[in-house]
């Protein structure tokens, strides 16, 4: 399968959130399951300045965006199993910051624009391409309006993850032709109109073949007026085509016994080095130097959807309790305003650094106890994971992908991996941060276990990948993983029933038939073909896998005469041969057909 993943920032090229994270993680777990991989992304200037003694210049072509006929030149990397491509035009990515500007929908339409037009110049021509958010948004929407007039783009299908929906792409509905160079047509139909602007993401979401949510309960929460920020009827209309896959993150990098970023490392065997990480946070912040007193850490944007208006409700509540409180980031002016104030008001038991320093977050996620993380919407989130993977024990509201990873401590039976509230009040955060406090302080060993619970949460993303490639073989149609069918096409016939012998083998007196369970195994392929509706019902994918060996036990077990008739002999790759195409068109319709009949059951698979 080649997959071709397009995004605007990646670790390590470029980074301003969690979609960095997600796009340099995730490509590499897929090249790793077996898939051929690229990722596209601008380059950007940040990137030219670190890696562009290590890119490799492949050619240049020209882009027609509306009037405008623009260069845009490829240059190519590769790392860990996956080639990374580069897009080159100066007028639009040779400047300091990656968003924020003016012309940015001119600028990610550029984007969008050259990864289809540039196809001709990668090294495979993909099965299917990964968009994500609102930046790449128009890849769909390009595919669809090029495969009216190229055949060869209708092989192509799409999938849109969405990190966040709050970000949709909006623009003056008059801009589309001049703009993005698209008819108007994609407006007057309503793709592309939303709430009477020109919405970028909800045309992708209608036009790509599935759509991807970063975690299963945020896939259901965008179905509500509450967290769909007005797109909840489009969420539903395409709910036949939704998925919800948790993100990952990389174990190997967070990783506190071989992290060279951290003061000394630990592990869940040993953690004499958290509380080395612990007392160099507090000298490193200002903090008394307290060993017993645990620190509540905050390492987030400084912003509404964080949940930040809660602990402004109780924050002189919260320093009641024994415990000191690091933040770190920076956001709106309000809340950097008030985290200052509060900072002076607890000199020695309170600590902020309105900045983002990744050297200092994971001085922070090694040295903490506690990570408080009360969002009104996380549509995943990566840095309860992390801290989870350095022994730092999350408290988090339960929303998104925070209720999937985080799940309550309950001390009657010692379970749990962290401590968790469902209403969005500030007495329900001040309740649980009560109980974590005191478990730290007054039951050490219980608090001992459950950190070690939260070490051993397995957040890798080969869980992930594997969910990621069958939405991607649900949409193209293909078998994955493919049937390993070599060990059936290397036997020749005559091994398996020798000339000499078949007279022998084809006597009953001599020998018994195939037991009845061995036939049972493989009728489906003694059968005629059913009809299209239900070949995918009839031999999944798994069952292909799981039923190779039947066959091969059917094949020495049957005589050869009546082999050939019943074709219990067939190789591997029998079902294509009976008009299941997985490359076809007609395959693909079917196979998102039949994920709207199945459900919850057909995402789960």
């Amino acid at each position: 399968m080649k997959i071709l993943y397009a995004t605007s920032e990646a670790v390590p090229f470029c980074k301003t959130g969690g979609l960095a994270d997600v796009a340099g993680s995730l490509p590499s777990a897929l090249a790793a399951e077996g898939a051929e991989v690229a990722v596209v992304l601008p380059l950007y200037r940040r990137v030219r300045e670190r890696f562009g003694s290590q890119l490799t210049f492949l050619c240049y072509d020209y882009v027609n965006l509306g009037w405008r006929h623009v260069y845009c030149g490829l240059f190519s990397l590769e790392k860990d199993g996956v080639t990374w491509y580069f897009l080159d035009n100066e007028q639009y990515f040779d400047r300091p910051d990656l968003y924020g500007y003016m012309d940015d929908g001119e600028r990610f339409g550029f984007f969008s624009r050259a990864v289809v037009r540039m196809l001709d110049h990668l090294k495979f021509w993909p099965d299917v391409i990964n968009c994500n958010d609102w930046q790449t948004a128009l890849v769909p929407i390009y595919l669809k309006d090029d495969g009216v007039r190229e055949e060869r783009f209708r092989s192509i299908r799409t999938t849109l993850t969405v990190h966040n929906i709050e970000y949709q792409g909006r623009y003056n509905p008059y801009v589309l032709g001049d703009l993005f160079g698209l008819d108007a047509g994609w407006v007057e139909d309503g793709t592309l109109l939303m709430d009477g602007d020109l919405n970028l993401l909800k045309g992708a979401i209608l036009c790509a073949d599935a759509v991807n949510a970063v975690s299963p309960t945020y896939a259901n929460e965008l179905k509500m007026a509450y967290f769909a920020h007005r797109m909840e009827s489009v969420m539903r209309q395409c709910e036949y085509k939704l998925y919800g896959v948790l993100n990952g993150i990389d174990m190997d990098r967070y990783d506190p016994k071989k992290d060279p970023s951290i003061a000394v490392s630990f592990s869940a065997e040993d953690m004499a080095g958290k509380d080395v990480c612990k007392a160099h946070l507090q000298r490193l912040m200002g903090l008394r130097e307290e060993p017993h007193v645990p620190i509540v850490a905050i390492v987030s944007r400084l912003v509404s959807h964080k949940g930040l208006d809660l602990i402004c409700e109780v924050l002189h509540d919260m320093m009641k309790l024994p415990m000191q409180l690091v933040v770190l980031g920076k956001g709106d002016k309000k809340y950097e305003e008030f985290f200052h104030w509060a900072a002076q008001q607890y000199p020695g038991r309170m600590a902020v650094r309105l900045d983002y320093n990744e050297e200092l977050s994971m001085a922070i996620y090694a040295g903490a106890d506690l990570f408080l993380m009360p969002s009104k919407s996380e549509p995943c989130g990566l840095s309860q994971m992390i801290a989870m993977r350095y022994g730092t024990v999350p408290i988090v509201r339960e929303t998104g992908g925070l209720k999937d990873t985080v799940h309550p401590y309950e001390a009657w039976r010692d379970a749990g991996n962290g401590f968790t509230f469902a209403n969005y009040a500030s007495n329900d955060m001040l309740h649980v941060i009560r109980e974590a406090v005191f478990l730290y302080k007054d039951f050490p060993d219980a608090f001992s276990r459950l950190r070690k619970r939260a070490m051993a949460c397995d957040f890798s993303w080969a869980r992930s990948a594997g969910e990621y490639l069958r939405i991607y073989a649900s949409v193209t149609g293909q078998v994955w993983p493919v049937p390993e069918a070599a060990p059936v096409e290397e036997t020749p016939a005559a091994e398996a029933v020798p000339e000499e012998t078949s007279s022998e083998a084809s006597s009953p007196a001599e020998e018994a038939p195939a037991p009845a369970e061995t036939v049972e195994e493989v009728r489906p392929f003694e059968e005629p073909a059913p009809a299209p509706e239900t070949v995918q019902e009839t031999v999944p994918a798994e069952e292909t896998v799981k039923k190779a060996p039947a066959r091969r036990t059917a094949k020495k077990a049957v005589p050869a005469e009546e082999a050939a008739p019943a074709k219990t002999s067939a190789p591997a790759a029998e079902p294509k041969k009976r008009g299941r195409k997985p490359g076809s068109k007609n395959t693909a319709k079917k196979a998102a057909g039949e994920t709207k009949k199945k459900g919850t059951a057909a995402k789960e698979k």
